[in-house]
């Protein structure tokens, strides 16, 4: 089943980073029924060397993995192939920015109109010289910003909506999936996302959530007092009124996010049948309501399939009856087929190798210091912006 932003029963996992150690190519998750979109994770610093953005997909492709000339750009080209096999199965594949080590932050709208031409020519439709993942031509992109100053960021997607627009995707199919290819030539389009944080407005992105069009919104409900595993503060209705009211987009989408396993979150994880009854009761509840958000893939696959059980749940109950089980490409992970050089190291390695740039396995995207349930009435009031700062690691 080919991805709709339209359905409320999506499930989005976040690839990349590695998180529980045995992550595999791209591709391997791509054949698995029960993931309907993938955001690479992630593009972390938005100017590195020579004025270049720097990606890192952890033990698949990352800085120092054949690096375009003067640049801390990974060239991962050899991705292309399984980029595009996902999306002649249905999927869709976005760039996620940012993460809880990122580099990320404008200083003008000028420069942020400049970064967007960059990712437009390096990642979706343009014809830049430089061109990470080859000649495959990415869905979107997504901000899961958490960090660095929050101006500016509604230039950016308003420009990447002006560069979008009337823009055909240029997609690279072998005859096998043509059918499937003229589909999505004629009825695709880009997404634009962003991961913001449950408490509201989130201090990062709110500002751009209201001021420029999004199609949905990754809420983290984890991490924070208002996550999923504490019913009294979970605040997705929060989220459902500022989708109706505020966003300039109403149709945006709201996901509710979780974490893959308990060792994916400093807080929030629950189990999947709990997540399951919150899933049921939000997606009857809100019209908003769009899916599942995953950290991460490899977290999720490797914790019973975690994702699986949520999604046919979820697609149940939407479609009114029961729909084949997830078929994923194997029971266990299949061994990675490609070992960037030089071999890195695990996110669980005690002693990673040594990089002139922050490394964002490091501590990941969810691994940053948090209050726990017991400790939130005795910390400072929010701040203007709504985020209790001392969750901001």
């Amino acid at each position: 089943m080919a991805f709709s932003n339209d359905r409320n029963d999506n499930v989005v996992t976040y690839w990349g980073q590695d998180s529980a150690g045995h992550q595999q190519n791209l591709g391997f998750y791509c054949n698995d029924d029960a993931i309907d979109v993938l955001p690479l994770a992630f593009l972390y610093i938005f100017f590195g060397k020579g004025g270049q953005p720097v990606i890192d997909f952890a033990n698949i492709c990352s800085q120092g993995s054949n690096d375009f000339p003067g640049t801390d750009l990974a060239d991962c080209s050899f991705m292309a192939a399984d980029i595009r096999k996902c999306q002649a199965q249905g999927k869709i594949i976005t760039l996620s920015l940012g993460g809880a080590t990122a580099k990320a932050g404008f200083s003008s709208d000028s420069q942020a109109a400049g970064f967007a031409t960059t990712i437009w020519n390096m990642f979706l439709g343009g014809n830049g010289a430089i061109r990470p993942f080859g000649n495959a031509v990415l869905d979107g992109v997504d901000l899961d910003i958490e960090n660095g100053s929050p101006a500016h960021y509604n230039t950016f997607v308003n420009t990447l909506r002006s560069l979008a627009n009337n823009a055909h995707k240029r997609f690279c199919f072998s005859i096998l999936h043509l059918s499937i290819a003229v589909f999505m030539v004629f009825f695709s389009r880009y997404y634009i996302t962003a991961a913001p944080q449950c408490p509201f407005p989130d201090a990062e992105v709110g500002n751009a959530l209201n001021s420029a069009s999004f199609d949905a919104v990754y809420v983290q409900f984890y991490n924070n007092f208002c996550e999923t595993s504490a019913p009294s503060e979970f605040n997705f209705a929060t989220w459902d009124n500022w989708a109706k009211t505020q966003s300039p987009n109403k149709d945006i989408k709201v996901y509710l996010g979780a974490p893959g396993s308990a060792d994916s979150a400093g807080e929030g994880y629950v189990s999947s049948q709990t997540l399951i009854n919150v899933a049921l009761e939000a997606q009857k509840k809100y019209s908003s309501f769009g899916g599942i958000m995953l950290w991460d893939a490899d977290s999720a696959y490797t914790n019973n399939k975690y994702h699986a059980a949520v999604k046919n749940a979820i697609i149940n109950r939407s479609e009114g009856s029961s729909s084949p089980s997830p078929n994923p490409s194997a029971e266990k992970p299949a061994p990675t087929t490609h070992a960037p050089n030089p071999a890195p190291v695990s996110s669980k390695s005690s002693s990673p190798v040594q990089s002139p740039i922050p490394d964002p396995r490091l501590s990941g995207r969810v691994r940053r210091p948090t209050i726990s349930l017991d400790q939130r009435h005795a910390s400072p009031a929010p701040t203007a912006a709504g985020q209790l700062s001392p969750r901001k690691g």
